[in-house]
């Protein structure tokens, strides 16, 4: 007696076609959406890495800046961008890698202006901009690994505390409680009190 899975199949794909054709939709599935936890602390790092790249391999500060920019976080583009258009004008470095006024002092990052100082002094001194900047994205990811790990252990600390709530109670009721009474039975019993 064999049976065929070809008729049920196509049952079931008369049923989902006709539902369709219904008007009713069609199964969707839904991705879980993700959680935004704030700007990616390697997003920097990765920036300088690039600008490092493109200075290694011999562009002109306002290029590299230029190429940089298109990629960066949105406050160091904007640092980057404005130095390469002033660069590219003719501008002095030492006003083309200087915070821009649109930039507050609080909005930048200790990383965007570190960068700034790093590249003034190399203009005014001719130091190799491109090891600078490397050491700059190494400090920067190694920043973000303190940060991380930082954030882990005070996690766990964190979850240490309702997890020493749950289980106190528990360890006392099953745990001291019987001992106790078990004691206190014997010493009630051999009439020491």
């Amino acid at each position: 007696m064999r049976r065929s899975i070809a008729p049920a199949s196509l049952k079931g794909t008369a049923i989902v076609s006709s539902a369709t054709r219904a008007g009713m939709p069609a199964r969707t599935y839904r991705s879980w959406p993700q959680a935004s936890h704030g700007p990616d602390p390697l997003a920097v790092a990765s920036s300088l890495d690039v600008l490092a790249a493109c200075l290694a391999a011999g562009m002109a500060v306002s290029t590299a800046a230029a190429a940089t920019a298109a990629s960066a976080p949105p406050k160091l583009a904007r640092v980057l961008s404005r130095a390469a258009d002033l660069l590219a004008l003719g501008a002095d470095p030492f006003v083309a890698w200087s915070t821009p006024p649109d930039l507050s002092a609080g909005e930048a990052d200790t990383r965007t202006h570190a960068l700034l100082r790093l590249a003034r002094r190399s203009a005014s001194s001719g130091a190799a901009l491109a090891d600078g900047v490397e050491d700059l994205a190494a400090q920067s990811r190694q920043d973000a690994a303190h940060a991380a790990t930082a954030t882990a252990e005070r996690a766990g600390v964190l979850i240490a505390g309702p997890l020493g709530l749950c289980f106190l109670p528990a360890f006392v009721c099953l745990g001291i409680v019987p001992v106790v009474a078990g004691l206190a039975g014997d010493v009630l019993q051999s009439g020491l009190l």
